[in-house]
């Protein structure tokens, strides 16, 4: 795949990227074996018990709401830049340098994150089989995978995760199965939509959780320029994949409180958590399919991880398009057509981080993958909720249905923002620690964001042409402003 040069330094991709093979990169950058595995055991354990389920249906409806409104714009607009060109469509230029530095920071965080928890439970699997490597080994061999991977096209990679994703959801359906088989209708216990057990103390802590296991849904946006037919696949793509999640979600955790038993599932998540689904395989599988799920659990955190590394190269490679990370990053490989210099860049910066946690002597999942995710996760909801208020601002003077440009977004924007806020409220729960240097990781994306706006201020002064550029470079703006070349080659002025 070859990268055509366009006026203003952008890149024509060809579009190879059908609507099943989005469906697969954000299905994968989810991880729902990884989400079952460690998610929703905390969730039962600290959250409402039995009443988990009801939450990926709350977090699902959300986020539909979200995407109903994100499919009205992406119908319009097309842009590698995902939600940070949709918010300068919306919200304006400097608002949207801000989400765009808050893009960057949150991808890069949550895929350094997913790369801490693959090392991490790689090197206990393999130990546990008789290979005892140090979990650097497995970080580094994870290095070169998805540096690899992140260096070529997107199409492979899409391969790649589709298998990846298969197999993990092929065990889980599984042991669903074989529940199901067993305990008959016993299994769907109607206490898991009771509303005393919903609304149950924890109900905070289980919405947070319900959220953060959505974590990449969002990254269709990013392959715009890369899909086959975009203005249809890229929404159509994220509705599937957030019908699939969230229903695939609820009824596995839906399965597992009738196979524990309503009143006792509080309880066996507190005492085993990380092991009560290999436990429930050991049950109703046997030990080989719960052989068979440690190494799926290995390749879904390595499936997620290769799909957030793609979506920080395409963030970090549309910024750098429109001038607000360094140019050198605005390049496409000669022969894949790949964004192989940001890919790199990402790449590098993995290294660096997983040495520096090496060098300090901290556990790859307590210290760097539980700190790194809840930054990551809580960035990508904060970018989520500006994308939808984009959407309303967007619409605001267009005749277009209200459902999906003023009431869905509005919807999606309120449950969203309410996320963002019992993710803040409870960041110790989420990165399992009350160090303060964790905890106070949320100020990062103030800072980046503020810096962000500060710098699309200052090019608004002192670079026209180039703040003309930010979100694309064809957002209307008065008579009175200058014009310059856009990447699309058409002209656009600069806003006031």
């Amino acid at each position: 795949m070859t990268g055509t040069s366009l006026p203003g330094g952008s890149e024509r991709f060809e579009r190879t990227l059908t609507t099943p093979k989005i469906v697969f990169i954000i299905i994968a950058a989810a991880a729902p074996l990884a989400a079952m595995v460690f998610t929703v055991p905390l969730a039962y354990a600290i959250g409402t018990g039995p009443g988990v389920p009801a939450m990926f249906i709350f977090a699902g409806l959300t986020l539909l709401c979200f995407s109903a409104g994100y499919a009205a714009i992406a119908r319009r607009i097309s842009h590698m830049g995902g939600f940070y060109t949709h918010i300068a469509h919306g919200l304006g230029r400097r608002v949207a340098a801000g989400a765009g530095m808050l893009a960057v920071l949150a991808y890069n965080a949550a895929t350094v994150g997913v790369l801490g928890a693959f090392a991490y439970f790689t090197q206990r699997v393999a130990a546990d089989q008789g290979l005892n490597l140090p979990w650097q080994v497995w970080a580094g061999v994870g290095l070169l995978l998805v540096a690899l991977l992140g260096y070529r096209e997107a199409d492979l990679s899409a391969r790649l995760l589709s298998v990846c994703m298969v197999c993990e959801i092929a065990i889980l359906v599984a042991l669903n199965i074989a529940v199901l088989v067993r305990h008959g209708g016993a299994a769907l216990p109607s206490a898991s939509f009771a509303p005393h057990e919903v609304l149950a103390p924890g109900l905070g802590v289980a919405v947070m959780f319900g959220f953060a296991s959505f974590l990449g849904f969002e990254s269709a946006a990013l392959y715009g320029e890369e899909a086959k037919s975009p203005h249809r696949s890229v929404p159509r793509a994220t509705v599937i994949a957030v019908l699939v999640v969230a229903g695939f979600y609820a009824l596995t955790s839906w399965v597992a409180v009738g196979a524990i038993g309503p009143e006792r599932v509080r309880a066996e998540a507190t005492d085993h958590l990380g092991d009560l689904f290999f436990r429930l395989s050991d049950d109703y599988l046997g030990h080989p399919a719960t052989l068979a799920m440690q190494v799926l659990l290995c390749t879904s955190l390595f499936a997620s991880w290769l799909a957030l590394h793609n979506a920080a190269n395409r963030y970090m490679y549309a910024l750098s398009r429109d001038g607000l990370l360094p140019a050198a990053l605005n390049a496409t490989h000669t022969g894949h057509g790949s964004v192989h210099r940001a890919s790199v860049i990402q790449s590098v910066f993995s290294t660096v981080t997983v040495t520096l946690f090496a060098a300090a002597g901290l556990d790859p999942y307590v210290n760097m993958s539980t700190s790194m995710l809840g930054l990551g996760t809580l960035g990508i909801i904060l970018l989520q909720a500006l994308a939808s208020v984009a959407v309303i601002g967007y619409f605001r003077n267009r005749r277009e249905g209200r459902w999906q440009t003023v009431v869905a977004p509005g919807l999606g924007a309120v449950g969203l923002i309410t996320a963002a806020v019992l993710v803040v409220s409870n960041f110790d729960v989420l990165t399992g620690t009350t160090d303060p240097v964790v905890t106070a990781l949320p100020w990062l994306l103030l800072v980046v964001v503020v810096g962000g706006v500060a710098f699309a201020s200052w090019l608004r002064s002192a670079r026209p042409a180039r703040y003309a550029r930010l979100g694309g470079g064809s957002l209307p703006t008065p008579p009175s402003a200058v014009p310059v070349q856009d990447p699309s080659g058409s002209l656009s002025r600069t806003a006031s």
